[in-house]
């Protein structure tokens, strides 16, 4: 990389593309047991829990990991760190397309798991080392679209490629983007010099850790993030086809469609909130209006007696644009802690959504199976209407629980305040 790029306005733009790129190849994986649900019960011969604990595999490691990667990211040059979490990626989706067993596929998602706990963290962590503090909402926010339009990707576009090749070959295919973003990472993204990279803090690990363990604030802000975006990651990512499905009598194509509503709502809602947070100098009151609006869309779909796609889709749209405004709370923390713990303290924060996402799966999963009356449908489990909206309704308790967390927040009013 030349020096002169490196010196122009676009260089950050460039770095940032690229980790918000993996951003989006970090959703489409993570969503993508969706739109394949039936074809991966029938693949595999699972149950309800199995197929949760598939989805939720990819958390597993995901969690154990985002810790850990906000200390190497904060340590460490991110061009190597993320260059290699891509290439797990790959490898992860590849090894995933060659699983003859419900175990081999189990050790494939955490495999993909372990490569994209970095994607979240390294996105933000780039934007805090090449730009001023007061674009952090915008770009965090930008970022998590990109996240989103991966999310749509695993949807509509997914499901039409595996209705056109059998799930396992669609899974090869979508191996192939990472090795190359992979390779471009490695040799655009050299972050040797950071212009607004905060300088190192002389606390030692233990310390560091210590600072995050001991704010108030970074708990609470941890357990409402992760209680508000489970029910997006759990219904979107998982459960919200096959419920449709059952509910509305929808095909599966256009039951993908309208679940990718949800991740447009949010892709709008993330920049949008992140704007307008900064322009009233408020997040908490956003946070707010924002899961109430969630709690209603949601329970709105959920409960229905009747719907058309076009009702439901509108009901989605602002289920993801009320629960986008949770990623305001990314902000807050940054906004608590030091900045030379920027990456640790996200991680921290990270950890807790993947927490919720990793048990809610597979919880639900159990939920279906407990009420199962065994009827099958080209050897996938087939579950009752009723079933699904009292497994679901956990969702909704999940939000209304975060509201209760995020009463208790301090409103950091977008000032630095460490």
């Amino acid at each position: 990389m030349s020096t002169t790029l490196k010196r122009t306005t676009l260089y950050p733009w460039l770095i940032w593309s690229l980790a918000a790129t993996f951003f989006f190849y970090k959703y489409l994986l993570q969503v993508s047991p969706s739109v394949m649900s039936e074809e991966l019960m029938r693949s595999f011969h699972a149950t309800g829990a199995q197929l949760g604990n598939l989805a939720a595999c990819f958390f597993y490691s995901y969690l154990i990991m985002q810790i850990p990667v906000g200390i190497l990211l904060d340590r460490y040059n991110p061009r190597y760190i993320t260059t290699a979490a891509i290439l797990i990626s790959a490898v992860g989706v590849l090894l995933f397309s060659y699983s003859q067993t419900i175990l081999m596929s189990y050790a494939a998602r955490a495999v993909i798991g372990f490569g994209a706990a970095f994607a979240a963290v390294s996105c933000f962590k780039i934007i805090a080392l090449w730009f001023p503090a007061k674009r952090f909402a915008l770009l965090a926010g930008l970022s998590m679209t990109s996240a989103m339009c991966g999310a749509i990707g695993g949807q509509l576009p997914l499901s039409l490629l595996i209705n056109s090749f059998h799930w396992q070959e669609a899974m090869r295919y979508l191996a192939l983007p990472g090795f190359l973003l992979a390779i471009l990472f490695f040799f655009l993204a050299k972050t040797e010099q950071q212009p607004h990279s905060p300088r190192l803090s002389n606390l030692n690990l233990i310390e560091q850790l210590t600072t995050i363990l001991k704010s108030k604030q970074s708990w609470l802000l941890s357990f409402y993030s992760g209680l508000a975006f489970a029910p997006v990651s759990v219904f979107g990512g998982l459960w919200g086809v096959s419920f449709l499905k059952t509910a509305y009598s929808l095909n599966s194509a256009t039951a993908a469609t309208v679940v990718s509503f949800i991740f447009i709502g949010f892709a709008i809602g993330c920049p949008l909130s992140g704007w307008l947070s900064d322009y009233l100098g408020r997040r908490k009151l956003l946070m707010l209006i924002g899961t109430v609006v969630a709690i209603v869309t949601l329970g709105c779909v959920i409960y229905l007696p009747s719907g058309t796609a076009t009702l439901l889709s509108i009901l989605l749209f602002f289920f993801g644009l009320g629960a986008s405004c949770f990623f305001l709370c990314f902000s807050m923390i940054r906004e608590t802690m030091p900045l030379a713990i920027a990456a640790t303290v996200l991680g921290f924060m990270n950890t807790f959504d993947s927490i919720c996402e990793a048990l809610s799966e597979p919880f639900i999963g159990k939920m279906l199976d407990i009420g199962w009356k065994g009827d099958m449908l080209h050897g996938a489990r087939i579950f009752p209407l009723a079933d699904y909206r009292l497994s679901l309704s956990l969702l909704l308790l999940y939000l209304v629980i975060a509201l209760v967390f995020l009463a208790f927040t301090k409103e950091t009013y977008c000032r630095q305040l460490s």
